[in-house]
C-alpha cells in the first residue's frame, strides 16, 4: 500500500508574525457598516464571572490565527466573540490573515471542501497546532453538512438561523473557543 503524502510542514510563528492585530484588522475593514457591527457586538459580548476569572489566569500563552474577511456574515458574527475573550485574557494573542495571504494554510481547513470562513487556529506558547473552529459552531455546521447531504441546504441555513436567535449571547461559541483555549495551554495531557 502506497504511503499518504505529506503535507509540508507549516511555520505557524511565520504565519501568526505575518498577520495583524484586530484594531489594525478592523481598520482596514471593506464594510464599514460590518465594521462598525463587529465593534458594538465587541462591547455588547458578555462573558460571566467565571469565564473572565479563567480567562485572566491561563497559565501560558495561547496563540491564534484568524482567517477572516469582513464581507462574510459568519465572520461578522464570531469575530466580536473571539476578540472579547482576547481583550478579557492578556495571554490570548490573536492575528488575522486572509485565505489569499496564505493559501497553503487556508486550504488544510476548507468546511466539508468548501472555502468558508471564519477559521480560528489554536497554537500553543510553541507554536503547534492545537485545534481549529470555525465557520460556526458545531451543531450548526452539522446542520449544513445534513442539508447538503439531503439536497437541502436552504431548509438548513434556517434552522442555522433559528439556533443563532436562540443563543444571542453566544454562549455556545465561547464554550467551543474556552475549550480549544484550553487545551492550548494545557500544562498536562
Amino acid at each position: 500500500m502506497p504511503r499518504p503524502p505529506v503535507l509540508p510542514v507549516i511555520d505557524w510563528k511565520k504565519v501568526f508574525d505575518s498577520g495583524i492585530d484586530y484594531f489594525a484588522w478592523i481598520a482596514g475593514a471593506e464594510n464599514k457598516d460590518h465594521a462598525i457591527a463587529m465593534e458594538t457586538a465587541v462591547k455588547g459580548q458578555k462573558l460571566d464571572a467565571q469565564t473572565v476569572a479563567y480567562l485572566g489566569a491561563l497559565p501560558r500563552p495561547v496563540y491564534v490565527v484568524a482567517v477572516a474577511e469582513d464581507w462574510c456574515g459568519d465572520v461578522v458574527r464570531h469575530v466580536p466573540v473571539l476578540q472579547r475573550l482576547a481583550q478579557t485574557a492578556p495571554q490570548l494573542k490573536v492575528r488575522y490573515i486572509t485565505r489569499q495571504q496564505h493559501p497553503d494554510v487556508f486550504v488544510r481547513f476548507l468546511t466539508n471542501g468548501g472555502e468558508a470562513i471564519p477559521k480560528f487556529i489554536f497554537l500553543s506558547e510553541q507554536f503547534t497546532e492545537c485545534g481549529s473552529w470555525g465557520p460556526m459552531p458545531g451543531d450548526c455546521r452539522e446542520l449544513i453538512a445534513r442539508g447538503k447531504a439531503c439536497g437541502d441546504v436552504g431548509a438548513a441555513r434556517k434552522k442555522v438561523s433559528a439556533l443563532y436567535e436562540m443563543d444571542a449571547e453566544k454562549r455556545t461559541v465561547v464554550n467551543e473557543l474556552l475549550h480549544l483555549i484550553d487545551t492550548a495551554c494545557c500544562t498536562a495531557p
